[in-house]
């Protein structure tokens, strides 16, 4: 294995207890700089992202070196480089990793075998499977969509267009369907990237020369998923290549997926001409779990955590944490966390006055009181994480995307002309990052 593909698995494992916004924040441009027997060595863009992934997971980053490479590691340290400055090596060993990881290797099928293997931050996660994703009301019909097309891929329904707020379960499903393809056969070649990335890599052509390499390695392949499709609209060349793109993967019966936060109708700026390809297969839509799926997916998760909780105090939570399933597992990472570093045993009362501020902050209450600090959270959101304003929105109890935009607008405004306020959110960000150290 190569320390790129060690240290994607490792990312891959990460990636499920970490909130997207921390891992984006902290991981980005991170690798393995060495491996030299039992000494391992991360490089890191800078001291910031040295401290807080060195205090908050040092240990967890070993034992998943350990699982991957099933080689002891001794010693884990850190060095400020940048990622691209390091020589790509292969450790040399005679043990073959994990089958787990195995399947995590995407290959594509290309004219150059120089192409990176996977664009970096977007690897399939062998976690992420059908077996491990609980069905709902909300979900059901997505489900069985995207079981079928992992059964009979370019045949059941193509392209297959899945859409739904954030954290409902979309790249889940996207992921699961690879994973799938993959443990059917390991040598099918799967392209999964963002809308984003698709965009970057085609103007990356245009402006290198290297738009054939492009082509091949969007149109050579097996089954082509994207995550966020809504994010090409308004970019007309983009718009031109992915229609190209997916014509000829449809021509040829190669699977197409994609995710979006919204129908393809809805989406303002997409060509009428690519509503109307999403619309040739099937469009499936995945919403907020019900109180059932919520309990359901808190105990799953109870069980993978090694923590667990009392149905009655699993149907507080359920009750309290509606909007979403990443709020959810992130409200009971903070109940294990909580109760974790109290050497308490949970109690219905604890849990309840731990999740009170998330309850109000959430809810629908117009108060002064709940409103203003909700406005700054979402300007925060905006302006330090980079969050989408419909990504805000339903993180904040599945608000619309305009009541986002509002609120940021406002807050900036406001933070320019009193001092006061501009202290107070400096204050609560020097806050935030101090507890993430």
């Amino acid at each position: 294995m190569t320390n790129n593909e060690i240290w994607q698995a490792v990312l891959s494992e990460l990636e499920l207890n970490i909130s997207k916004a921390n891992f984006n924040t902290w991981f980005k441009n991170t690798g393995i700089v060495s491996f030299q027997e039992s000494h391992v060595v991360l490089c890191v863009p800078n001291t910031f992202n040295q401290a807080w992934i060195e205090k908050k997971h040092h240990q967890q980053i070993i034992q998943s070196l350990e699982r991957i490479t099933s080689l002891p590691i001794r010693k884990l340290e850190y060095k400020i480089e940048n990622i691209k400055n390091v020589t790509e090596l292969t450790i040399n060993t005679s043990i073959t990793p994990p089958q787990a990881h195995q399947e995590e290797k995407v290959s594509f099928s290309t004219a150059s075998q120089s192409t990176p293997l996977i664009s970096p931050g977007f690897s399939i996660n062998p976690k992420y499977t059908f077996d491990n994703f609980v069905v709902g009301k909300g979900s059901e019909l997505a489900f069985t969509a995207a079981k079928a097309v992992a059964d009979r891929p370019g045949e059941s329904y193509n392209p297959l267009f899945i859409y739904g707020g954030v954290g409902l379960g979309k790249t889940h499903l996207l992921q699961a369907v690879a994973n799938e393809l993959l443990r059917k056969n390991p040598q099918t070649n799967i392209m999964y990237v963002s809308a984003e990335k698709f965009t970057n890599d085609f103007i990356t052509s245009l402006r290198t020369g290297s738009s054939r390499d492009f082509q091949n390695r969007y149109r050579l392949i097996d089954a082509l998923l994207i995550d966020d499709i809504q994010f090409i609209a308004g970019k007309d060349a983009s718009q031109e290549s992915f229609f190209h793109t997916f014509n000829e993967l449809h021509q040829a019966n190669k699977q197409v997926i994609l995710t979006s936060d919204r129908p393809p109708k809805a989406i303002p700026a997409l060509e009428d001409r690519l509503k109307s390809r999403f619309e040739w297969g099937m469009i499936v839509d995945v919403t907020a779990p019900d109180f059932e799926t919520r309990a359901a997916i808190l105990d799953k998760k109870c069980h993978e955590k090694n923590f667990p909780l009392e149905t009655k105090i699993l149907h507080t939570v359920a009750t309290i944490v509606q909007s979403n399933i990443r709020e959810l597992e992130g409200a009971l990472n903070k109940i294990i966390a909580y109760h974790q570093l109290k050497n308490m045993v949970p109690t219905q009362e604890s849990v309840k006055s731990l999740l009170s501020s998330f309850e109000d902050v959430c809810g629908k209450s117009r108060e002064k009181k709940l409103s203003f600090p909700r406005q700054v959270i979402m300007y925060l959101l905006r302006n330090d994480l980079k969050m989408s304003f419909p990504a805000i929105g339903d993180e904040l109890g599945g608000r619309d995307h305009t009541t986002a935009m509002h609120a940021n607008e406002k807050i900036s405004k406001e933070v320019e002309n009193e001092l006061k306020l501009k202290q107070e959110v400096e204050l609560i960000r020097q806050r935030l990052y101090i507890n993430n150290i």
